[in-house]
């Protein structure tokens, strides 16, 4: 089977966003016209801190550009219009960090307390 060969990369740009980073690269093709590639790669660390990048990558081409911005500003717009702009899983982060600060507070308290009479 026969490899596809990417093809050099005209105009990029990078957005990284945490653990993630998309890559929008513009690329030739044979005809010397021009297509989009999207290319998430998510950093995963393993537990003896060695790591890999795990890749998915689209590609788009002129003809389907007006309906896919369409179909991208359709539904997020449904998103933020459901579910407002607020990143939940940074809200969720911010709760489960007061709420282990709350036991680490209760849990030094408790062995605060403690006297050598006690062991």
């Amino acid at each position: 089977m026969a490899e596809r060969v990417e093809q050099e990369e005209i105009f990029s740009q990078v957005l990284r966003a945490g653990r993630r980073t998309y890559f929008f690269d513009v690329r030739a093709t044979k005809a010397d016209d021009y297509y989009l590639t999207v290319t998430e790669s998510k950093k995963f660390t393993h537990d003896d801190g060695s790591f890999h990048y795990q890749k998915h990558k689209i590609y788009l081409y002129k003809e389907d550009f007006n309906d896919f911005k369409e179909m991208l500003n359709k539904a997020t717009d449904y998103i933020v219009t459901q579910k407002g702009s607020e990143v939940i899983s940074e809200r969720h982060q911010k709760d489960f960090k007061k709420t282990t600060e709350s036991f680490v507070e209760q849990t030094a308290e408790s062995f605060t307390d403690l006297s050598f009479d006690d062991i």
